[in-house]
This record gives structure tokens, sequence and C-alpha cells, in this order.
């Protein structure tokens, strides 16, 4: 039977950690009381009965009745003061215990993790409240304005509507508004949590709500964007937010700061009308899905709120038994009847709110249909096959049987030696290494899950991933396994042709038929092989090819950085895509690409093209939020491509200088890039933490692995220095030496995976954020603002 202490451990909600009843502590003291008390029974054994008679007598009068009314303890209950908000317990001892000392700090113990409870329930029931209200109010105004459309063009004809952009014209009032408003009130949110008509941004537990005061008044002039246009319809003033996270949004809101100027001057002259703007189908379409995704979001924070409650409500109560076990005093149904009436579980206000969210959702979002809406407010985990356990285990025997036979079969021809069978090492070794690397990061993704799951490590709601959808590790690890199966089974089979007396111009397709066979899976539009994930991948590639112009989310930022381990890898899907493609394949010429001029400028662009990406999201992200770190990141990205390029003209041109010059820009980016790796991607180093050289906060028991992966993470990237000392393994080529050491660098990047997403987490749960908050659309302000 699984102990109460871990279930506890494994039910909670990972970033209310803090909030909950601490339940190992008052263990702790409850096992100090248990020795003390075993050892006042030993000493005392012989006295015993004595005692025992005495305190039967006392506890009698003299009429027969007993004396004791209120029991072993009393808990007293005092009223709020007007800074805290709720009431205060305090537990009193009416009867002497064996330790009196331990019984005070088990029941001081006991009494603050009660009102943690009670305080930490009413300040996320009031958030909740108050987001639910501002939702409520978003959907009276969508329905609202869908209102006046369909009163609009219900009289319409079909084919007149369809000609035709459907649209209501209102006007608006020129005023500006912040792109950066929402990181401004976060940090007004931080400052002054108690404020409740203080709108949070979209970090804060109180995000997006629509607030009597905006506060928009505190906005930079020089920070603007449409989306933060007045509109006014039926008499209400309007400003809808259409958050700018596609290119045509954001091309929108730089055309808008050209054109702004020329609307101020002549928004003086045109009165108090102003001007003319059309809120179309499509932002409505848009603003209905921001308020669908905000009651989702709200719905679950609800129930998580619910499982806190049950769970700090079945703790009280294990404890309570345990002392009562330990004493022998009828402790728990005194102590559980002021649990039970205490805030935390005598609210109903949750229940109420969950049950108006589901009939909302359920009317305007689900045409009706109960179980629909369900599916959307209730995402339950997908099941775990153990088929996926058993096809795990077979491909890996293939590919492990595959790779022995591929090994022995270049061993006996010589495949890797020096200067031995260029023509393989230059065409077909590529591919193979490009796919090892490939697929050795999707396993090190795989192993950082297993981990993250581990040490309750909330990765799903750091990446924004939907729960039914994403990939769990044993997935990964079946795709892997599967997939280098099939790899390696080509290579073989290429290679056994070979030495079976086949030309190169007879079997060297093979190896990019395998490449297309890939890309066709990637793309592939039926619902096979994971599709929602390779959707999702397509995407997030996109929006970083694009990243200045779609708003930047952990995923992609997190996505870049995995490119920019993987630059090598880049290279020999360049070069390989430019063999195949210019049909040197058929000619055997496979110094073609090397000769060419575009190619080699190509080769620039690809080494430092991921740094170039991630720099692009840090200004982007710097133009968002304004914080000035964006900015300091995106020096590291830049010196980092600086040193790339330094290194590709090296290898190109050999020269004294080249080298300097990559000596001097690598040393220089390897300082930076260690500084933020330790600092800011990892949170260590804080001078005045409890654990020397790291942070207050650890996810793992043993500070040794700390300072392994410190030590471990400073020797890898340092592995820039094989391109000075060019050492390389005795009697093999030298491209084995590359693959070698780009291996490395991966394997630094899944080290690296590890702690950036515990330093994410234990920053979510300082703030207690447990569910993403959704910007709503609607923001009603008064004539005044």
């Amino acid at each position: 039977m699984v102990k109460f202490s871990k279930q506890f451990e494994g039910q909670l909600i990972p970033e209310w950690k803090e909030a909950f009843v601490d339940y190992w502590q008052l263990k702790k003291w409850l096992k100090k009381f248990q020795l003390l008390n075993n050892t006042n029974n030993n000493m005392h054994q012989s006295s015993s009965v004595p005692k025992s008679i005495i305190s039967s007598i006392k506890n009698f009068s003299l009429f027969g009745h007993q004396h004791r009314e209120h029991g072993p303890i009393q808990v007293h209950r005092k009223l709020a003061s007007s800074t805290i908000k709720g009431d205060i317990y305090e537990t009193e001892l009416l009867e002497q215990f064996s330790d009196t000392d331990v019984t005070k700090e088990f029941f001081a113990c006991l009494d603050q993790q009660l009102n943690k409870v009670n305080k930490f329930y009413r300040t996320k029931e009031e958030e909740y409240m108050e987001r639910g209200d501002s939702l409520k109010k978003q959907m009276e105004i969508l329905l609202e304005l869908k209102s006046t459309f369909m009163e609009k063009h219900g009289k319409r004809g079909c084919s007149e509507d369809s000609k035709e952009d459907q649209s209501i014209s209102c006007t608006f009032s020129n005023e500006e508004d912040s792109v950066r408003n929402r990181e401004l009130q976060e940090e007004m949110q931080e400052t002054s949590t108690n404020d409740k008509n203080e709108v949070a941004c979209s970090d804060s537990p109180r995000a997006d709500e629509i607030g009597k005061s905006m506060q928009m008044k505190r906005e930079d002039g020089k920070m603007r964007t449409h989306s933060g246009r007045i509109i006014n319809c039926k008499g209400k003033n309007l400003r809808i937010n259409i958050p700018l996270t596609t290119p045509s949004r954001t091309f929108s809101a730089i055309s808008y700061l050209v054109r702004e100027d020329l609307l101020n001057q002549s928004s003086r002259k045109c009165g108090a009308e102003g001007s003319k703007v059309h809120v179309s189908k499509t932002k409505l379409h848009h603003a209905e899905k921001m308020i669908k995704g905000g009651f989702i979001e709200l719905y679950k924070g609800l129930g998580y709120l619910k499982v806190y409650r049950n769970l700090n409500m079945l703790a009280f109560l294990k404890i309570l038994k345990k002392f009562d076990k330990v004493t022998s005093k009828q402790i728990l149904p005194i102590y559980l009847k002021v649990v039970e009436s205490s805030y935390f579980n005598s609210s109903d206000k949750v229940t109420k709110l969950e049950d108006e969210v589901e009939e909302l959702f359920v009317k305007n979002f689900a045409e009706d249909n109960r179980r629909k809406a369900m599916k959307y407010l209730r995402t339950s985990q997908a099941k775990e096959s153990h088929a996926i356990t058993f096809f795990i285990g077979l491909f890996t025997g293939c590919l492990l049987a595959l790779l022995a036979g591929y090994v022995i079969l270049a061993h006996i021809t010589g495949l890797y030696r020096p200067q031995q069978h260029s023509v393989y090492m230059e065409t077909v070794y590529p591919v193979l290494s490009m796919f090892s690397l490939m697929f050795l990061h999707f396993f090190l993704y795989g192993c950082n899950i297993l981990a993250w799951r581990k040490t309750r490590i909330n990765y799903s709601f750091i990446f924004e991933l939907t729960p039914t959808k994403d990939l769990k590790y044993r997935d990964i690890f079946l795709i892997c396994t599967m997939a280098m199966t099939s790899v390696v089974g080509v290579m073989l089979l290429h290679l056994t042709l070979l030495t079976k007396r086949y030309s190169y111009a007879q079997v060297q397709g093979i190896p990019g038929l395998l490449l297309l066979v890939f890309l066709l899976v990637l793309v592939c539009p039926f619902n096979i092989i994971y599709r929602s994930s390779r959707y999702h991948f397509l995407c997030v590639i996109r929006n970083i090819i694009l990243s200045p112009l779609y708003k930047v989310v952990m995923l992609d930022f997190f996505m870049a950085d995995q490119l920019c381990s993987q630059v090598p890898m880049l290279r020999n899907l360049e070069y390989v895509a430019c063999y195949y493609i210019t049909g040197s394949y058929k000619t055997q010429d496979y110094g073609y690409c090397m000769r060419t001029k575009h190619y080699r400028d190509l080769a620039y662009a690809v080494s430092f093209l991921p740094y170039y990406w991630r720099a692009m999201q840090c200004a982007r992200r710097w133009f968002d939020e304004g914080q000035t770190s964006h900015l300091v990141n995106l020096g590291k990205y830049v010196s980092a491509m600086l040193a790339a390029g330094a290194k590709v003209a090296y290898e190109k041109d050999g020269s004294v200088a080249w080298l300097c010059l990559v000596v001097i820009m690598s040393s220089a980016a390897t300082m930076y890039q260690l500084y933020w790796d330790f600092v800011k991607d990892w949170g260590l180093f804080q001078i005045n933490s409890n654990n020397p050289w790291l942070r207050n906060e650890l996810m793992l028991s043993r500070k040794a692995i700390y300072y392994f992966s410190m030590g471990l993470n400073l020797i890898l990237r340092l592995a820039w220095l094989q391109t000075v000392l060019h050492s390389s393994f005795e009697n093999v080529d030298y491209r084995v030496t590359s693959l070698f050491l780009a291996a490395l660098e991966v394997i630094r990047r899944g080290l690296w995976n590890f702690f950036r997403l515990e330093n994410e987490h234990l920053n979510n749960a300082g703030k207690f954020r447990a569910v993403k908050t959704v910007p709503l659309p609607f923001h009603e302000v008064d004539e005044e603002d």
C-alpha cells in the first residue's frame, strides 16, 4: 500500500506546492514527539499504575461527572485585522502532555498551516471570481456585437453577403494604447497584489480582467499599437485589444504607427465623432476564440482549487489521526471540526462559479451539447499503451543488431579510415551524420521529459502544450528507435550493395530517397504518425523563421535554442540538398557544390542563421515587453554569430589571421554564454543562497549533480578548441571526429534543457502560476479616459 505522503506529493499542483499543508514538517514534529514520549515511558514505567489511578480520579468530580468540558485542546478563532483577510486560528492546550513544549510547537505549526491554507484559498478564490466576472462581461459584449452584426446582415441575401466583407461600422476615438501595456500591468500587480481594481498582465494571477481603471495614463506614448483603438457601439466605448501574434497583425501595427501622426492631425479637425472603423466577422470570431480560451483556463483553475481543498482536508485528517495514535488523546474530533468549518472547506463560491462556467460554455460554445463542452473543459490524459513499450524494445533490438552489422562491415572495408573511400564519406556519410544528430537530440528530449515528470516539473504548462496531444517520453523513444532502425537498415543495405561491386551511380540514390521519405512523412496531411505533433512542429519552425513577425512564446525560443546546437546538422542538410537537387549524384561530382559560390555564401548563412533567428526573437520580446535583459540576451547571440562566421571563414581560408580572430571571438562568446547559462537560464550563482553557488530552491536533492552539470557544461562549451588544436582520433577520418564533437554539443544542450525548465518552473511556483491567462479582447472604458 502506497503511503499517503507519496500520494499527496503525486497529486498536488506543483506550482502551488508551497501553499499546500506542509505534511512532511508536521510528520517531523510528530516523530520527535513520539521519540520523547517513548523515552519518558521507559523512564517512568514503574510508576505508571499509580499515575493512571490519579489521572482517572482527576478526570471525575465527586458527583461522578466528568470534570473536563472542552477536551485536551481548545481552538480559538480570532477576528481578522484590517491588514489580514480572514480569521486566524490559535490552539490552547488544556491538558498536560508528556512533552508540552513539543506539543505546543506541533499545534503552532498546525495552526500556521491552517491559516496559510485559508489565506491562499481566499486569495485564489477572489482572483477567480474577478476573472469570472470579467469573462461574463466579455461574453455579454460579444453577444451584443454579434446580435448587432446579425441585425445588420440578416436582411441581406446570401449572394450579397458573400461578395463583401461583413462588418459593423462603428466610430472610434483616436486614442493610443501601449504594446507593452500587459508587461507594465504585471509589474504593477507584483508591487500591489492587494489592489482589487488593478488589471494584471498575462503572467500575473489576475490577468486580463476588465478593470475600472485601466491605468492607460501611465503608458509610454512611443510604444503604441493599433489594437488599442476605442470603438463606440450602441453607446458603449470599447477598447479592442487584439494581440500582435501573426505577421498580418504586426504589419498592420507598423502601418498604423506610420499613419498615426496623420491620424492625430486629422482627428483634431473631425471633432468628437472621430473616424470610422469596421469590426469584421473575422475579428468577432477571433474575439470569441479568446473568450473561449479564457473560460477553459478559468475552469481548469477552479478544478485545481477544488483539488487543493480536498487534498489539504485529507492531509489534516491524516496528520490528526497520527497524532491521536501517538498521544492516545482524542484530538481529531475537536480540531477536525474547526478545519471543516474553516473558510477553505466551507466556502461554496468555487462550486457555484464552476457550474456557471459550464452553463455558459455549453450554451455559447458547444451548441447546448454538454458532452462536447466537457471535452474542452475536462481534458483527460491519454492512456499509455503497453504496445508502445513492446515496440520500443523490438525496434531497439533491431537497431542494435543492424548497427552491429554496419560497424562490422564498415570495419572490414576500412570505410572510416583517413583518405579512404572519399566518395562515400563526402556523399553518404553526411546523411547518416545528419540523422544521427537529429534523433540523438530527440532522444535526449525524451529523457528530459522523463526527468521533468520524475521531478514534478510541469513542462506541458510551460510549453503551453495540449495534454491530450503532446508527446510522452515513450512516444519519443518509439519514434527515435523506429526512425534510426530505418536509417541504419538503409545504410547497411547501401553498404552491402557497394561491397557486392555495385557502382555508386547505381546505388547513390538510396540515401536521397531515404531523406525524401522522411520529409514526406513530416508533411503528410493524413492522420498517421502523430499528425498533431508534426503540424505543431512545423508551426514552431515557421514562427522561428519569421521570428520578428510572430509573437515569441516559450516553446518558440526553446526550439530556436535547440537549433543553435544543431548547426553541423544544418550544414550537412545543406550539402545533401545541394548534392541531390543539382543532380551531382548522377555524375559523382561531389565537389561541385563546394566549387559553387552561391553554396559557399549559403554555408556562411547556415552557420549563423539559428543565432540570427534567436537574436530576432530577443528583439521582438524587447519590443513587446520592454525589458532591457532581452537586449543583453540579444548581444549573446550576436557574439555567437560572429564566432560562427569566423570559424567558417577559417575552415575555408586557414590563415593565421582568421585563426586569431576565431580564438578571440569564440573566447568572448564562450564567456558570455557561460554567464548566461549559469546565472540567467539556470538561476545559479546566487551569492546569498542557502546552497553555496546555487539557488535557494532545488528540485534535485543531491547538490553534487548541479556542480557536476556546471563543470560539464563548461567543458562542453570549450569544444570549439578542436578548431584550433586540430585534434582527431587516430586512424579515423576527420569527419568522424566532427560528428563526435557535434554529438557532445547536443548532449550539452540536453543537459541545459533540464535546468532551464527547472528554473522556469520555480519562477512559476514562486508566483503560484498554475494556469495560463488568456488576453481578453474587449475593455470597456469611461468617456473620461
